[in-house]
């Protein structure tokens, strides 16, 4: 089962890829997301990175926290469910 990862602290310029690339160095990953603004098209600086297995997802957070990526320091953490919108 895949597990999700909450990732803060990402440059503007990074891709979807960059981030990918950076999280594979652990182990594998599904998929890399940056979210980005609506209206602007800008990254929010912060995105989703979603692990094949739990080991990697935990060695991640691990790793991965708190060091620099691109030149700024990166936040990792368990993701939270999203809540329900109404």
């Amino acid at each position: 089962m895949a597990k999700k990862l909450y990732v803060g602290g990402i440059p503007y310029s990074s891709t979807n890829d960059d981030l990918k690339a950076h999280f594979e160095t652990i182990g594998p990953v599904e998929s890399a997301t940056i979210i980005m603004d609506k209206m602007t098209g800008r990254s929010k600086g912060f995105g989703f990175v979603e692990m094949t297995n739990d080991a990697d997802a935990d060695a991640a957070v691990d790793k991965m926290n708190n060091t620099d990526f691109q030149g700024r320091k990166l936040t990792v953490s368990p993701a939270r469910p999203q809540e329900a919108r109404f």
